[in-house]
């Protein structure tokens, strides 16, 4: 039964100055004469959610598409935790905090994972719903009277409880720290920091100004802060991004010692991390930016093959129309394909660093992965084979057409996602089936590119670079940034929509999972980070998976139900026994 609606006005879309409040004109009255919607002072809308009956009018009336009514399960009406104002976000249900314990949060961009994250660390004080009071934690307390969540707001609020946040946005560090790696860590770190600071080899980065370092650098010297202080909780925002594989897993360890004497809550993307990272999990599902609603906790493993199913079966909620399955490694579909091109043989060096590539042939209808550690060519490699660099011995000429994602996305124009993607055949029937509407782009189409979040601008990049009349898509980390669901379905649209135009695709990414759902074959970068690097394959997904995983000392195994990845713990019987078999990933 359904009987609560939520009103939600886009004011980034909204254009009340040029659509002569359409969306009133159309809305109708109800018998006490009341309009439902109405103007305030800013010019923008507000519907009166308890007068409006949800017939949709407005919504298909306004010409930008920046109404949406959502009809809510009644359920949720009692558990409201926070709202932003009218017709605004609102979160149903708080995350459980544990001590000694990693809880972790995972979900949609805009489904609500900051909003739980601020509320639980003190930065919100929650409202129960009710915006236009000043919200208290006595109110709070008194709401959760009788749970956990009466103590720890009561405890929160007496300055008895001591909270350290990493925050998502490390970018913004260099912009307000200018000095060395080594004075940042000794001005923000309490206490000692050694054991950390050489679990995530950050002593060879001291000398370093922080404007020098990459995303990477930044994020580990980050964790290292926030980490380092005394604290009774520890928030920790996106801890995996620009980490490559190796580094997810030391940081993941670092997380479990430092839960031994704490709590810590985790918001993440990366399942693979997730999962090996968290003890527990909440998914967060819902509507972006309308509503979002927190589920009970389930423990990690419980949690991610309820995600991966799209469906939480303890609260009987189906939160994905499709699942995801992941095939047989030694099933390499492009393997009787037609020959598309050749990747020549090349060396390409910089002062202090140098890569070599063996060539190898790529057939039609194949998608090749690309792993390895950061710093090791990767980029570089595909810059090459892109035209965009040279190599030292201009080897590289390839007679096809190629169309290049960069690793790091730059904003040049001030337009429309409309306007950049009407160049293109975007609204095509198959196009909009294959790539704009699995990826949500439809409703970014008046936004200008200078307001995209970060996530927003790479699906954008994405659909840009694949609507392209190309023979190769070159993708470098297209799921950085991206939400678990658009990183799900991105796993499918790869393969789909380069098999059915019969082209090639190479992806680079550090998210092991996507790799492995969407590979034909792997290309593995190894060498010295930073100093020297060499692209062998792409080989067998089998071969590739054990020699890189043989490289950086890991071991997974496969969940039995969904047949995902799962790191091994290090010593473990079972990473003993496939380190002797020789088999670090397939079992």
């Amino acid at each position: 039964m359904v009987s609560l609606k939520v009103a939600v006005i886009n004011k980034d879309v909204c254009r009340f100055d040029k659509c002569n409040h359409e969306c009133q004109r159309f809305c109708p009255p109800q018998i006490s004469g009341k309009k439902v919607v109405e103007f305030g002072p800013d010019g923008y809308p507000t519907i009166d959610e308890v007068l409006c009956i949800g017939c949709g009018i407005c919504e298909k009336k306004c010409p930008f598409e920046a109404i949406r009514i959502v009809n809510l399960p009644s359920e949720y009406g009692k558990e409201k935790v926070h709202q932003y104002g009218p017709n605004a976000f609102r979160l149903y249900r708080l995350p459980i905090l544990k001590k000694g314990k990693v809880v972790g949060a995972v979900g949609m961009n805009g489904i609500g994972k900051s909003t739980a994250l601020k509320i639980l660390s003190g930065a919100i004080i929650p409202n129960l719903g009710n915006y236009e009071k000043e919200p208290s934690f006595d109110d709070v307390i008194k709401y959760f009277k009788g749970t956990v969540y009466a103590d720890y707001f009561r405890a929160l609020k007496g300055g008895e409880i001591k909270i350290s946040i990493k925050p998502q946005a490390i970018y913004e560090i260099p912009k307000v720290y200018k000095g060395s790696v080594k004075d940042l860590l000794e001005k923000y770190s309490e206490g000692e920091n050694s054991e950390i600071v050489r679990d995530l080899e950050v002593e060879k980065l001291y000398e370093k100004q922080v404007s020098e370092l990459s995303g990477g650098e930044l994020q580990k010297v980050a964790i290292i802060i926030s980490l380092s202080r005394k604290a009774d909780y520890y928030f920790l925002d996106e801890p995996s991004s620009y980490l490559d594989v190796f580094n997810r897993h030391s940081v993941a360890k670092v997380i479990k010692k430092v839960s031994e004497n704490a709590g810590v809550f985790l918001v993440e993307h990366d399942l693979t991390f997730l999962d090996y990272a968290s003890d527990y999990i909440h998914i967060l599902y819902g509507e972006p930016a309308v509503y979002g609603i927190v589920s009970r906790p389930m423990n990690s493993s419980e949690g991610i093959n309820a995600l991966i199913d799209g469906e939480i079966r303890q609260e009987n909620v189906r939160i994905r129309s499709y699942n995801i399955r992941f095939r047989n490694p030694d099933l390499s579909p492009a393997e009787e394909s037609n020959f598309l091109f050749t990747v020549p043989s090349f060396r390409k060096s910089y002062p202090g660093f140098i890569l070599k590539v063996e060539g190898k042939e790529v057939k039609e209808g194949q998608i090749i992965g690309g792993l390895g550690p950061n710093g090791i060519g990767k980029t570089t490699f595909l810059k090459v084979l892109a035209g965009v660099e040279k190599d030292d011995e201009g080897a590289v000429n390839v007679q096809i057409k190629i169309s290049y994602k960069p690793q790091y996305l730059e904003i040049n124009q001030d337009v429309t996602v409309e306007s950049v993607l009407s160049k293109f055949d975007w609204n095509s029937t198959e196009n909009m089936n294959l790539l704009i509407t699995p990826l949500r782009i439809e409703k970014l189409m008046q936004k200008n590119l200078s307001k995209l979040s970060g996530g927003e601008l790479q699906k954008v990049a994405i659909a840009t670079a694949l609507l392209q009349d190309a023979t190769l898509y070159a993708l470098d980390e297209p799921s950085a940034f991206l939400d678990v669901e658009d990183r799900i379905a991105l796993s499918k649209i790869l393969p789909n929509y380069i098999k059915r135009k019969g082209r090639a695709g190479i992806i680079i990414d550090h998210d092991l999972m996507l790799i492995d759902l969407i590979s034909d074959s792997i290309m593995v970068f190894k060498g010295i980070p930073n100093v020297s690097g060499e692209a062998i394959g792409p080989l067998q997904k089998r071969e590739a998976m054990n020699s890189f995983l043989k490289e950086m000392g890991l071991t997974y195994r496969r969940d039995e139900e969904t047949g995902r990845p799962r790191v091994n713990k290090p010593g473990s019987k079972l990473d003993r026994e496939q380190k002797e078999k020789g088999e670090y990933y397939y079992v």
